[in-house]
């Protein structure tokens, strides 16, 4: 199977604790919509980033998340 890149929006939101913790994934058709679909998210929880992944989901061989952009606060180990 040749490759797939996913668009992803990912919230995050603020634990008991005040540690950024992440949401529920959700998954878009193209860069634009993760894009506004983070954004959304950003207005309703601490923050929000949109990424793509690319690779074989057949062979579950995947390259690293590249981070479109970050809306709010999110955690500074995400790269």
């Amino acid at each position: 199977m040749s490759d797939v890149t996913y668009y992803v929006a990912l919230p995050f939101v603020a634990n008991e604790e005040g540690d950024l913790v992440a949401g529920e994934a959700r998954d878009y058709q193209n860069s634009q919509a993760a894009l506004r679909g983070a954004r959304s998210m950003a207005a309703v929880s601490a923050g929000a980033i949109a990424f793509s992944r690319t690779g074989d989901p057949s062979a579950g061989d995947f390259a690293p998340a590249v981070i479109l952009a970050r809306f709010g606060e999110t955690p500074n180990e995400v790269e």
